[in-house]
């Protein structure tokens, strides 16, 4: 059993407990220890400082491992405001992968959405009269740096609001911004150590020890 923290981050905040860029000229920026002051526990993956939404945290490091690890590929859905009504060639492209610097993106789940009822974002995500925006559910299983923004952009239709709402089986659903919750995770038995030789060296074994 492990107890893993459920937090929904807001807007400029960074997803760690210090800011290690402060210094005497500019002021230090909001981190994790202005929301969550339970000792001991530590982010099991990151949220970009200019996106919001469900950042979870865990002193369980083989917790942290599962969440957290590119090669288990738990999937992560977020909430998109784009610039500009999605187009349904878009929303193909962002589902079967899109080109990026560092290589093509995975295939991904990509549906336009209504704008969803959440918090209103401090400061509010900049209004041009003249073009309109739309909301995209995404859902990906890798974390490439700020994949998701650059997904969006590179088919035409560039991020203005971006908020993490589900890892794995765990979402957003009852969190206010800034909130947190503690839930109780049933973490999977380790394996055995393997038996090897046979009883008499398993015997030789315990002797040597009396």
């Amino acid at each position: 059993m492990a107890e893993l923290v459920l937090f929904n981050k807001p807007f400029h905040v960074l997803s760690q407990f210090t800011d290690d860029g402060a210094s005497g000229s500019k002021p230090p920026r909001a981190t994790l220890a202005d929301y969550v002051r339970i000792p001991g526990i530590y982010p099991a993956g990151r949220l970009d400082y200019d996106s919001e939404g469900l950042l979870l945290l865990t002193a369980e490091g083989s917790l942290q491992h599962r969440i957290a690890s590119p090669s288990l590929k738990m999937p992560k859905t977020y909430w998109v405001q784009v610039e500009g009504n999605i187009s349904e060639e878009a929303l193909r492209h962002l589902a079967t992968g899109v080109q990026l610097k560092d290589g093509l993106t995975r295939p991904a789940k990509a549906d336009r959405m209504p704008a969803p009822a959440v918090w209103p974002r401090v400061p509010p995500v900049r209004h041009r009269d003249n073009i309109p925006t739309s909301w995209v559910e995404l859902t990906i299983t890798e974390g490439k740096n700020r994949q998701v923004r650059r997904m969006t952009a590179a088919v035409g239709f560039p991020t203005l609001r971006l908020i993490r709402y589900r890892i794995g089986d765990w979402t957003l659903d009852g969190l206010e911004s800034g909130a947190h919750r503690t839930v109780t995770v049933n973490l999977p038995a380790s394996p055995k150590p393997t038996r090897r030789g046979n009883a008499a060296g398993a015997r030789t074994r315990r002797n040597r020890k009396s």
